[in-house]
């Protein structure tokens, strides 16, 4: 495990997996970084990949108060850890959280690649508009479960039913370990509206990728995205969910980077 010191002084630990130019992976909401290991090891046959665990997550420091800046200036420090310039890639919250980097961060980030990220379109159901408020205040309360069965049914859409068999699962305690960083993605995402004005800012190239059997607003919104971007292109890998597969996500981001 290797770790930077952001610029407000928290640790960020990531993993350092091949070699070539610098790709750095930024997960998205209720996961860490292992949502994006299968990704890393593929793509380490081409690049030098820098998989870390966002402020909050695992071995990461968590410094208060919470803000996106903050989450901008630790992919900073991982750009420095890169060599000063690196691609970038984010899927979901954690694709907005990439893309407000590249804003922010002209000339170090030099390629952009975001999978799915949740803005919506007007005509679909957005989540309520307290969305972070709501997570900290259960959080505060000691009710982790609570807040992730929130994130699943009022966030995700998932039916209630599937998020009472979450609950008795394995897989269930993980979520209650990063429910505190459910309003950070929350934070991120606002109101789910798409910040036109933010995105015409990022003028590198960036490729916006959705999935054929995903969510059916994901579509619009990476058509939309990529109406507002300068150098923007969308693509749609089809057969893929939100959780895309490593194995069709790695060719398609190489071919892309190496382009």
């Amino acid at each position: 495990m290797n770790s930077v010191t952001s610029r407000d002084g928290t640790t960020i630990t990531f993993d350092r997996l091949g070699d070539g130019p610098s790709v750095i992976l930024v997960c998205g909401g209720s996961v860490d970084r292992m949502s994006h290991a299968p990704l890393a090891d593929l793509l380490a046959k081409r690049f030098t990949v820098f998989n870390y665990d966002r402020r909050g997550r695992n071995a990461s420091g968590d410094t208060q108060p919470y803000a996106v800046e903050r989450e901008v200036e630790d992919i900073d420090a991982l750009v420095d850890a890169a060599g000063g310039s690196a691609y970038l890639f984010g899927s979901s919250s954690g694709a907005a959280l990439a893309l407000e980097a590249a804003r922010q961060l002209p000339g170090r980030i030099t390629k952009l690649a975001l999978w799915e990220p949740p803005y919506i379109p007007d005509g679909f159901r957005r989540p309520p508009a307290d969305t972070a408020k709501t997570f900290s205040d259960l959080v505060a309360q000691g009710r982790r479960g609570d807040a992730a069965e929130y994130f699943m049914v009022q966030v995700v859409g998932l039916p209630q039913e599937m998020a009472d068999q979450m609950r008795t699962s394995p897989f269930w305690a993980s979520q209650e370990a990063l429910a505190h960083t459910l309003a950070y993605d929350a934070t991120i995402m606002g109101d789910y509206v798409l910040p036109v004005d933010r995105v015409a800012e990022v003028k590198i190239p960036t490729l916006v990728l959705d999935g054929g059997a995903s969510f059916p607003f994901m579509h619009p919104t990476a058509q939309a995205i990529v109406e507002h971007l300068p150098n923007g292109q969308q693509r749609t890998l089809e057969g893929q969910r939100h959780d895309f597969a490593a194995e069709a996500m790695a060719p398609v981001l190489t071919a892309f980077f190496e382009s």
